[in-house]
């Protein structure tokens, strides 16, 4: 590539504009311990263009190609993930949330509209799809209040997967072989494919939780699962996430981070409350 080193990688100056390019577009920082990561994913995203060199494949990009800004968001973005992750999480949302969220709601039996849970981001589909077992299996009210789950992501091909919902042993590790049995089916070289019936029922968007424009069109969740991203922020894209979850909750909606994620180092706009299960976040009640 011209602009890199001998040894391929990017010179100082062209990573140091790079990634203030990044940064602006995704609210993603990238310092200089990831390099190795971050020449590797541009040297494949120049590779796969129609340009030679980083130099004319960064100026088309900054002349604002979506294709090449959303291929390059895919290569860059982690995705490491599986079905039941953190479940005291899920644990907390059965036994304390959303009774909570019913009783503020007039209860099961006057509530009106729909109890909102939004998964972000949802990589391949584990989350969300965990959340719709857990709700299938082991909530009470499944078959007497409507329930919507979402799953938005940045990584456009990561939602490609989530939606064909075929996953392979290590995703599915810590799924019941009897859930499995009930929920999945076979699709050949080890891998099931999550049942038509909860694919449907989970809806997917492309969405990046620093863009505020974007997260406009999010609103009224009751339950918010962002865990394991926030940390990958720096300080402002980690309040303008903050104020974008904010803004997608009602009043007195539940945000539940990552186990090493603290809203309390981000913003303190959230109301902490401490379940058994661990910490979760609120938007105060009354609040607009």
């Amino acid at each position: 590539m011209a602009g890199a080193t001998t040894s391929g990688a990017l010179s100082d100056a062209d990573f140091d504009r790079f990634v203030e390019y990044f940064y602006k577009r995704t609210g993603i920082h990238f310092s200089s311990g990831k390099r190795y990561f971050v020449d590797k994913r541009i040297e494949t995203c120049v590779r796969n263009s129609r340009y030679d060199t980083f130099a004319s494949w960064f100026a088309a990009l900054r002349m604002n190609d979506k294709d090449m800004l959303q291929e390059l968001i895919n290569q860059l973005t982690v995705n490491e993930t599986y079905f039941l992750r953190e479940d005291y999480q899920f644990d907390a949302m059965l036994s304390t949330v959303l009774p909570n969220v019913l009783a503020a709601r007039g209860g099961v039996n006057r509530i009106v509209g729909p109890v909102k849970i939004l998964s972000l981001p949802c990589s391949t589909g584990e989350e969300p799809y965990s959340i719709a077992l857990r709700l299938l299996e082991e909530w009470e009210h499944i078959d007497h209040v409507d329930v919507e789950i979402h799953g938005a992501d940045i990584d456009s091909d990561v939602l490609a997967k989530a939606a064909h919902a075929s996953y392979g042993e290590r995703s599915l590790q810590r799924v019941p072989k009897a859930w499995v049995n009930k929920y999945f089916a076979p699709v050949g070289a080890g891998r099931y494919q999550v049942d038509e019936g909860i694919r449907s029922a989970v809806t997917l968007h492309r969405m990046n939780v620093c863009d505020t424009a974007e997260m406009r069109r999010f609103r009224d969740f009751d339950v918010i699962f962002c865990r394991n991203v926030l940390i990958y922020f720096d300080e402002l894209s980690s309040r303008r996430a903050a104020e974008n979850l904010y803004g997608a909750l009602r009043p007195g909606g539940y945000l539940f981070l990552g186990h090493s994620e603290s809203m309390s180092r981000i913003s303190p706009i959230f109301t902490p409350t401490r379940l058994p299960e661990g910490i979760v976040y609120q938007r105060p009640t009354g609040a607009k």
